[in-house]
């Protein structure tokens, strides 16, 4: 074991009664968090929560297209423990039925999304746009909370509208209700993953909760953006999303840096090209489509895992036209197998 030679900024915390032994969660993300994801990031280690992509409530409370929302989640108690389910809805008798739903079919956590900025949500007045009347925004945490025995978080966004921040009198009343964990992205709605991102917007809010914690969102890529967002925020965790994809070692790298000061080395080009051919096979292995519609969903993804040699992009561009997984292995076995 590594005796850190700093002041150690890791730190775990409890969401109820289940501990977050890393404070480092994997952001749900549509189209992104799917089983095979949640299983590579779980395989290489250091993520202390991981979350499904976002469910649709209305979806789930229907008999008729509940079943191919459940298969979004389906889990291993062991293999992804701790995991949150995310929901979104504006309803809160809708969200509380659907929450038990998930509980139900093993959710271990229901977390409420508060954050999603994409107009096909916000507009039906879900995710992000509840955040537009905190008493709204309570009575779906309230219902959902009051339906389920797990623990309830949420996701928000600082504030729908531009310049109004709400995340900081909606955590208060979360609080209130019974919520257990609160994470903030600290952006507007309407910047979507654009423009300025306001930590202090998570450490106002951390700074007005009890004993809630808080989990820090927005721009978190490096070992060091997660160091500077716990230390500047005094937030419990940090939140990783769009710094993960095609970078899943990025928990174990931050993990490290946290508890040691050290910097772990980036993994070499045939490591990543191995990592990338898991995941390729491992979308394969959980998906309820067949294999040529499963290929091109993850073509972008595989993109992202810069395999190329300094100033070429002919892998990517490749990566970016499979058609199958003979396809994905001619490419990658050569560079797995150059072992540099």
């Amino acid at each position: 074991m590594v005796t850190p030679t700093h002041t150690t900024t890791f730190k775990p915390f409890f969401i109820g009664d289940i501990e977050i032994s890393v404070p480092i969660a994997l952001a749900p993300m549509a189209g992104h968090t799917n089983r095979a994801f949640r299983k590579l990031v779980r395989e290489i280690g250091d993520c202390g929560l991981v979350c499904t992509e976002v469910l649709s409530s209305n979806t789930l409370n229907n008999k008729g297209t509940r079943q191919k929302s459940l298969e979004k989640f389906p889990w291993d108690s062991v293999e992804e423990y701790p995991m949150a389910v995310q929901l979104f809805g504006n309803n809160p008798q809708t969200v509380a039925e659907a929450a038990k739903i998930v509980v139900d079919n093993g959710a271990m956590i229901v977390d409420i999304n508060m954050g999603c900025w994409v107009p096909k949500i916000a507009n039906k007045g879900s995710g992000a746009a509840l955040l537009r009347d905190v008493s709204t925004a309570r009575a779906v945490v309230e219902a959902v909370v009051q339906a389920v025995d797990v623990p309830v978080t949420v996701k928000v966004r600082s504030g729908f509208e531009d310049g109004i921040v709400t995340a900081i009198p909606f955590a208060k009343a979360a609080e209130e209700c019974g919520v257990k964990a609160i994470a903030v992205h600290a952006r507007f709605a309407g910047q979507g993953h654009q423009g300025y991102v306001d930590w202090e917007v998570i450490r106002d809010v951390k700074a007005i909760v009890n004993e809630m914690p808080v989990i820090g969102n927005g721009d978190i890529i490096t070992p060091e953006d997660a160091e500077e967002m716990l230390t500047r925020t005094g937030c419990d965790g940090v939140m990783v999303g769009r710094g993960a994809l095609g970078r899943p070692w990025i928990f174990k790298q931050m993990a490290h840096y946290l508890r040691t000061g050290e910097h772990l080395p980036e993994p070499p080009r045939s490591e990543k090209a191995a990592i990338a051919l898991r995941y390729a096979e491992l979308n394969l292995q959980y998906s309820s489509i067949p294999d040529y519609p499963t290929v091109l969903q993850m073509r972008k993804q595989l993109g992202k895992y810069n395999l190329d040699e300094e100033g070429s992009l002919a892998i990517r561009n490749q990566l970016v036209r499979v058609e199958s997984i003979t396809d994905i292995e001619t490419l990658l076995k050569p560079i797995i197998a150059s072992g540099v």
